[in-house]
């Protein structure tokens, strides 16, 4: 049985992107305390941080970098929500009969309906049903 979704062991426990990961922030955390200490305060303790997180830590069952990368992304991206309430019409999504029977191949029409004639058309439904399993 092969495990394709587990990453191989090169150094020791550690994966290939684990062990950059942790040379990484190891290496920048090392750099900042030599330079002056309260840069490694600042700078080296949270990078270490993140290396550790990127290195170790699971997020929903996928690697942490997947997380950061889906957070850039959503900030990056516009956001654009439209609220138009209209009160008399309704969209109605349904399945024409002719796609029906070829149900991996269908085109989902949209129509408005006015929002009193629901209860119309849901009774429709209702009878044409009726009717078919009494045949």
């Amino acid at each position: 049985m092969q495990f394709i979704d587990v990453e191989d062991k090169i150094f020791g426990p550690f994966s290939w992107k684990q062990f950059i990961y942790l040379i990484g922030g190891a290496g920048i955390a090392a750099i900042t305390f030599i330079i002056n200490k309260i840069i490694f305060i600042l700078i080296g303790i949270p990078l270490l941080g993140l290396s550790l997180l990127l290195a170790f830590y699971p997020f929903n069952g996928r690697s942490f970098s997947f997380f950061l990368e889906s957070l850039f992304m959503y900030i990056k991206n516009k956001k654009i929500y439209f609220w138009r309430k209209d009160e008399n019409q309704v969209m109605v999504k349904y399945m024409p009969e002719k796609d029906r029977n070829n149900i991996n191949n269908f085109n989902e029409t949209v129509v408005k309906v006015q929002a009193n004639k629901i209860n119309e058309i849901s009774r429709k439904l209702d009878l044409n049903s009726m009717q078919k399993t009494e045949l």
